[in-house]
């Protein structure tokens, strides 16, 4: 497959990756790396750690993008930026680092049971869409663990804390600006430490891929939040992300 010369079909299964997780992601504000890594080490076969590498190399231009757009809209919360921003790193550079240093294989199941987790936490909040709001606490180990999660699970950081914080009863607009907000710093270090463990050779096609499927996606993903209900999309993406992970999990084990 060509257009203007260039050979897409190496890299069109990326680009279908990344279309998918944007129209999610657009929708709802969350689940873009979850996704992406899901379909990628589920389907495609690629090591975790590789995988996790595309996902947030990509993820650097998305939420700088995002992260400018509620830093104009007002949408952020200094106090609770601080507060999950340092945590938040800290726990994504262990997470590079001990998914850097176990094997694919070894750490690639273990990895489809987590993310088969996430899909089923978010098919959980879907069934039990609208949670009940309660007062904000323990941001900072949640930053943390959201952190740590987010780059060892190649995704999970708009999941785990923005769900939670939600859920604590924390204002929605602020949550989802200071979440996605923190989230480009998240990804920037993410991205440099596994420059640093893996080399930047074996991403380019791949990377392009998901960037060109996440584009075309994005205002497609805008239309969708404004005529889906987020009860409906959590539970179909939970569906999918286990289902996903379950085989994923299947093929290694079976």
């Amino acid at each position: 497959m060509e257009v203007l010369g260039f050979d897409l079909g190496p890299i069109l299964p990326f680009i279908l990756i990344g279309f998918a997780a944007q129209m999610v992601d657009g929708a709802l504000g969350m689940a873009f790396g979850v996704i992406t890594n899901t379909l990628m080490v589920g389907l495609l076969g690629v090591p975790p750690a590789l995988a996790s590498q595309r996902v947030h190399l990509v993820e650097c231009f998305t939420t700088a993008t995002s992260g400018i757009s509620h830093l104009l809209h007002g949408n952020i919360d200094k106090r609770l930026f601080l507060r999950l921003l340092i945590p938040g790193v800290i726990g994504g550079l262990a997470g590079t680092y001990l998914l850097t240093s176990i094997d694919g294989d070894t750490i690639k199941p273990f990895v489809l049971l987590y993310l088969a987790g996430i899909g089923l936490w978010l098919l959980v909040r879907g069934v039990l869409y609208p949670p009940k709001l309660r007062e904000a606490k323990h941001v900072a180990p949640l930053g943390l663990a959201g952190g740590f999660l987010d780059a060892a699970g190649g995704g999970g950081w708009g999941p785990v804390v923005t769900s939670n914080l939600l859920v604590q009863g924390a204002e929605p607009r602020k949550v989802v600006g200071t979440v996605n907000s923190v989230e480009f710093f998240l990804t920037l270090s993410i991205s440099a430490s596994f420059v640093y463990h893996l080399g930047i050779s074996h991403i380019a096609g791949p990377t392009l891929g998901l960037i060109l499927g996440g584009i075309v996606a994005a205002p497609f993903g805008a239309m969708a939040a404004k005529h889906f209900s987020p009860k409906l999309m959590l539970i179909l993406v939970g569906i999918a992300l286990s289902m996903t992970s379950a085989y994923g999990i299947w093929t290694t084990w079976g």
